[in-house]
């Protein structure tokens, strides 16, 4: 299947994003009033979120080669869109992270509670609009363009909001509301499913020399058929289980669906050659 081979790298974006969504949502829930059981919950179920995040970036690390790569990537911070991905990852891993401990440990300061959290549900966005820049690249057609970003962008909701339902609904001390979060899963998979129909059709248009856009993925339409089907059930085992076990799974089923997407998205990769059209 076409895009398999940079696996490391359908990890560790799908999986990034989707923490990023979900750290947004427990941002918002905690800059409500909790109790102490609430916040200690919420605060253990973050421990998934840093989790995630870490095998994410350790299969950015297998893409890479080495650690030392990894490293070395950071030299050109500011005129390397890939340097700037890595590194405004790696603040908001480590500052997320340094949020957890304290708050885990019981040390956080309450004045700085909210102000934390906003600055690293910012830091996380800015992490997104880096890792979406970096693949709007001027010779790759299937690409540089507005798709890209919706994609990308996409799965912070989907994968966002289906992680952060299945973790923060099981809060037994909760007193937050979790009703607008099935109505943005929604609606990031329709819009998303929108998006592939434009898509579709578009590829049509953008060929170089020696390639059509449309033959790099031949199962393109029935790969997202069975992506959607995915995030239906996903959807659906979420909104009416009751059960942790049932939610995680469901959470799971969505990531695992986003990947497939993330397949098609790699298996588009194309150069100009010698000339484009569309």
């Amino acid at each position: 299947m076409n895009g398999l081979h940079e696996l490391p790298l359908i990890i560790f974006t799908v999986l990034a994003q989707s923490v990023v969504g979900a750290w947004l949502i427990f941002s918002f829930v905690l800059c409500r009033n909790n109790s102490e059981k609430s916040r200690n919950y919420l605060y253990k179920a973050m421990f998934v979120l840093l989790a995630l995040l870490g095998v994410g970036f350790i299969a950015s690390v297998l893409h890479l080669g080495s650690p030392l790569r990894a490293f070395n990537s950071l030299n050109r911070v500011g005129s390397s869109m890939l340097s700037n991905e890595i590194a405004s990852g790696a603040v908001f891993f480590a500052i997320a992270g340094l949020y957890w401990l304290l708050a885990i440990l019981g040390k956080m300061p309450l004045a700085l509670n909210k102000i934390w959290l906003i600055l690293t549900a910012l830091l996380g966005l800015v992490f997104m609009y880096m890792m979406n820049n970096l693949y709007h690249i001027s010779t790759v057609p299937t690409w540089n363009s507005t798709i890209t970003s919706w994609l990308f962008y996409l799965t912070v909701v989907i994968g966002g909001s289906a992680l952060g339902y299945a973790l923060a609904y099981g809060n037994a001390d909760k007193a937050y509301q979790l009703r607008y979060i099935p109505i943005l899963y929604c609606l990031g998979v329709f819009l998303s499913a929108m998006v592939v129909i434009y898509q579709g059709f578009g590829l049509t248009q953008i060929h170089s020399s020696v390639q059509q856009a449309v033959n790099l993925v031949p199962d393109f339409a029935i790969m997202h058929c069975i992506r959607f089907c995915l995030l239906g059930l996903a959807g659906f085992l979420l909104f009416k289980g009751k059960n942790l076990a049932m939610l995680i799974s469901a959470a799971f089923i969505a990531l695992f669906a986003e990947m497939i997407g993330r397949t098609i998205f790699y298996g588009l990769h194309m150069t100009v050659g010698m000339a484009v059209a569309g």
